[in-house]
């Protein structure tokens, strides 16, 4: 579980940096001595570069996550398969331990 939590933290940690950029970077060109035409025009391509970022950021989290669900899918399988396999062993051995009970008893009638 502590791998989860610092993939969260980690995710937690990207989105602030990200967020923390934009803001920077609007706040950067709205005192920018330039024009307001220019000023514009920045932020609107620093506001298309963000969203894609974004975008890949958010497409790369969805493949990791996706990535997670498999892993603990095939790690639950696996339990489950192992399991089985101690259950029917456990189920065994209590067989033959009351075939072993029941062989003395026929034996004296």
């Amino acid at each position: 579980m502590s791998d989860n939590d610092s993939d969260l933290d980690f995710g937690a940690f990207f989105m602030g940096l990200v967020v923390g950029g934009a803001v920077g970077a609007a706040v950067a060109l709205l005192f920018a001595p330039q024009s307001g035409e220019e000023t514009r025009t920045l932020i609107r391509d620093k506001g298309i570069e963000i969203r894609d970022k974004v975008g890949e950021s958010a497409t790369a989290a969805r493949t990791r996550a996706e990535e997670m669900a498999r892993d603990a899918r095939a790690k639950a399988e696996d339990l489950q398969r192992r399991g089985q396999v101690v259950l029917e062993e456990q189920k065994a051995r209590l067989d033959a331990a009351v075939e072993a009970a029941k062989a003395p008893h026929t034996k004296r009638s």
